[in-house]
């Protein structure tokens, strides 16, 4: 049996695997005002948020170091078995929750459902490598960046409606069983890589392989065979920063909105569940369009000719600087529907860019040293995540969010300073020697 166009089979299912993964992440900050109330009530709004901040950074700390695991553990075993891995132990911590009784139970279910959850991105990461040739890699991390979108848009008001006819605990039951209903499919589809898949048409292998870049060339040209540096050579390449700082740089912003939405939404406007799930969904929509906007333009431009330098830092370049209006202008959003827009354009602005940023490593470097270097960078993303997340319950004291708006315009800034200085020209690498 052959599959017509199976990378694209393949690169959905991840990004369904991103919906997911949302969905079940989401479920604690779309809950947390009728937990709280349930499991606190004698505490103040203050006291809540400050907890919910506790358990949050426990998830992201755990999420960082997961991204370095899981990416050493993808250049192991492989993308298969390597989601299998990821997903398998996310959805069991995931249903695991509704055991929660406060915040220690909390916190060990989120850092194990942290750790689990980091697969995600550097397994796709290594997902799109595999299975795309670098011209419609950006394209491709875009369409499962969506699914982080899509799952924004789809958990807020899924998780609502679910509150009015089941509990708290019994949601992250049901969340945790569609994640395991999720590996039939993966296990079934993805036998293995496209140069020895059964299934796959040879002109669709040939048109991956001769279109990967980093690969060995089918005309024997020794200079594009694979770098795949050790660990400490590859901390020694400027360009291995260059990615791991923008990561490190752009992430907290995505963060910023993914905790506290709701809780902003609750504590600014004064919201209620119901009514957040009402708004809360769409910033996510043009989280949605720009991930798609960023991988379409960029292979746009390299279809057209331009080199991959070019291309990835005119897209990089846009979504950033996108996102620096938009989050000055939060300081002073009026309405909440004006909140909810602006918070949409720089959801846009951060999806432009991260799908770029994300491939760099797989422009820069050889198959078995992307999971390795998207998990660094994730590892990076994370910890200045949870950085930033510690400190919002004490920056927006009182309900005034615009210091953490500004730190976001100036991580914003530092993005695309980290890609344009350190990362002089984005192509394969070699050896120093």
């Amino acid at each position: 049996m052959k599959i017509k166009s199976l990378r694209w089979w393949v690169i959905v299912l991840i990004a369904v695997a991103t919906v997911i993964n949302y969905i079940d992440r989401q479920s604690l900050n779309v809950l947390w005002p009728a937990i709280s109330a349930d499991l606190y009530p004698e505490k103040t709004d203050d006291e809540r948020k400050e907890i919910y901040a506790f358990i949050s950074v426990v998830f992201v700390f755990s999420y960082a170091f997961g991204q370095a695991i899981f990416g050493k553990i993808f250049d192991l075993v492989g993308t298969r078995l390597g989601f299998v891995l990821s997903i398998g132990v996310w959805s069991i911590a995931t249903a695991l929750h509704a055991l929660a009784k406060g915040v220690v139970s909390f916190s060990i279910f989120r850092a194990i459902l942290g750790v689990a959850e980091a697969g995600n991105w550097p397994g796709a990461t290594k997902g799109s490598a595999e299975w795309f040739p670098t011209k419609e890699r950006a394209l491709a991390q875009g369409i499962f960046n969506s699914g982080a979108a899509i799952g924004g848009i789809i958990s807020i008001p899924l998780i609502a409606f679910l509150s009015v006819y089941f509990s708290w605990k019994v949601i992250f039951i049901l969340v945790g069983l569609a994640g395991l209903m999720w590996l039939l499919p993966w296990i079934i589809l993805v036998k293995a890589p496209p140069g020895s898949h059964p299934w796959i048409t040879e002109s669709e292998k040939q048109y991956i392989l001769r279109g990967q870049l980093n690969k060995p060339d089918l005309s024997g040209d020794s200079n594009t065979v694979d770098y795949n540096p050790t660990v400490s050579e590859l901390l020694t390449r400027k360009q291995s920063w260059a990615v791991i700082i923008a990561s490190a740089a752009i992430d907290p912003i995505w963060w910023l909105f993914v905790f506290w939405i709701p809780i902003y939404l609750s504590e600014v406007y004064g919201m209620d569940v119901k009514t957040i799930g009402i708004y809360g969904w769409v910033p996510y929509v043009g989280a949605m369009f720009g991930a798609w906007f960023g991988g379409l333009l960029a292979q746009n431009r390299l279809e057209a000719g331009w080199t991959v330098n070019a291309a990835r830092k005119l897209v990089i370049t846009i979504g950033c600087c996108l996102m620096l209006p938009a989050l000055l202008a939060m300081a002073d959003p009026g309405g909440p529907g004006n909140a909810v827009i602006l918070m949409a354009v720089i959801l846009f602005g951060f999806q432009t860019s991260i799908g770029n940023i994300q491939t760099l490593a797989s422009d820069l470097y050889g198959g078995k040293t992307v999971g390795t270097l998207a998990g660094f960078g994730g590892m990076a993303a994370k910890l200045s995540a949870a950085a930033l997340t510690s400190l919002v319950p004490w920056l927006t004291a009182g309900g005034n969010y615009t210091p953490a708006f500004i730190i976001g315009a100036l991580l914003a800034t530092t993005t695309a300073l980290a890609v344009w200085l350190l990362c002089p020209s984005i192509e394969p690498l070699k050896p120093k020697s």
